[in-house]
């Protein structure tokens, strides 16, 4: 693990709990997430990057091997690739043996669409790279609503190639909504039937989460819920940092880092270079800096955002709850695109106080994401089983992602 940076403490040789040497922030990030893309094959209701048609100003292969070097040269030990769908780039795979040769692992976020057979031999034999399959169903009727027809079988499918090429531990990535929280158990079943893991996630209304937070995100018992499956079942499945509020509910923490790591042990940078100290908050008032300009490392090391971000946090009204201790007054993310301050209740607080401080909140108002690349048709798309021969697209943005592929 990277070493921490120096805090703000008056006693700078004291040893800090782990936990509170990240809330000051590292030398490097534990886990940067990096969209290669905005492309992509579908166009799931909840995607926080409003994901959909390539930006003409994505970084080339070049630039992206810079980036490469560059956190191989900080020690950053893996990176989560995501999107869009990062494997529709055709310089996918070489970027992926890249980054293994330059001792950068990988773990890339896929709807699997492109995990055919051979991919999936590949992967099986490669060190140092993990996949994320994204199900937000444990059937298709539920995970197809969300994410397009067609889009469960072809997860399923990919999952199948993973198993059958000998891969033994790849992810299956679930956020969890109001309408498949009652899947847990089979979520899990899916994860042990192919020897993976589960992994669940947070909804945020980040990107076009936004336009569907009041209709999927969990209610307060469903939240319970959660709890308690997490309770049984946390030291088996990945959660991340995403249900830290939850530990307001009982005495006993759950599984995972229990604190926002934004711009102190997560970052994110997106398709243009552009970083921004939270994956769920692509947002002007997130910006760091961008990896054009003088490299990842300037903004992590230099960025006033970042550097804000690691000193002691105002807990604001949350300081006068018993339960801030426990939940730290939630996600940051959740907070800004639902329009309540920072330092205020998180939206979806157990103890009711998001749901209070909503009232108060003017819609209109409410920020939104800096840029929307969701597909000019609102339609959402089938996704096409096998591996297309793939070629650069005519035109960079205004078609659909897929647009030169046979």
């Amino acid at each position: 693990m990277n070493a921490p940076l120096k805090t703000s403490t008056a006693n700078t040789s004291e040893v800090l709990p782990l936990v509170e040497q990240f809330k000051y922030g590292l030398d490097s990030p534990i886990c940067l997430t990096w969209e290669w893309t905005y492309a992509c094959n579908l166009s799931c209701a909840h995607c926080l990057s409003a994901s959909g048609r390539r930006d003409p100003d994505e970084l080339s292969t070049d630039e992206i091997k810079a980036v490469i070097d560059e956190l191989e040269r900080m020690q950053v030990f893996y990176v989560n690739v995501g999107g869009g769908e990062p494997t529709v780039r055709p310089d996918f795979w070489e970027l992926v043996a890249y980054a293994v040769e330059h001792n950068v692992g990988i773990k890339f976020s896929t709807n699997g669409y492109r995990i055919d057979e051979e991919h999936a031999r590949w992967l099986a034999a490669t060190d140092y790279v993990d996949v994320q399959i994204s199900l937000d169903g444990a059937t298709p009727e539920v995970n197809d609503a969300v994410r397009g027809p067609g889009s469960y079988d072809t997860a399923m499918a990919a999952m199948a190639n993973l198993y059958a090429a000998g891969m033994r531990g790849f992810k299956i990535s679930v956020v969890m909504t109001s309408q498949n929280i009652d899947q847990l158990d089979e979520f899990k079943r899916i994860a042990d039937g192919f020897e993976a893991q589960l992994r669940i996630t947070r909804l945020r209304p980040s990107g076009r989460g936004a336009d569907v937070w009041d209709e999927l995100h969990p209610s307060a018992e469903q939240q319970w819920t959660i709890y308690r499956w997490l309770l049984d079942h946390g030291d088996e499945v990945l959660t991340g940092d995403s249900f830290f509020h939850l530990n307001a509910l009982g005495s006993e923490p759950l599984p995972g880092l229990n604190l926002c790591g934004a711009g102190r042990v997560v970052c994110l940078i997106d398709p243009v270079g552009d970083v921004y100290a939270c994956p769920f908050a692509i947002h002007d008032a997130f910006h760091g800096g961008n990896v054009r300009e003088a490299g990842f490392g300037a903004v992590w090391w230099d960025s006033e955002l970042f550097n804000e971000l690691r000193q002691p946090q105002t807990g604001g009204a949350c300081l006068s709850c018993s339960a801030y201790d426990a939940c730290q007054g939630g996600c940051m993310a959740a907070k800004f695109f639902t329009g309540l301050p920072l330092d205020g209740p998180d939206p979806e607080c157990v103890k009711g106080h998001g749901e209070a401080a909503l009232a108060e909140v003017d819609a209109e108002r409410t920020p939104r994401p800096a840029q929307d690349h969701s597909k000019p048709s609102a339609k959402q798309q089938q996704v096409l089983l096998g591996l297309p021969a793939l070629r650069r697209p005519d035109r960079a943005c205004d078609e659909s992602p897929l647009a030169g592929m046979t």
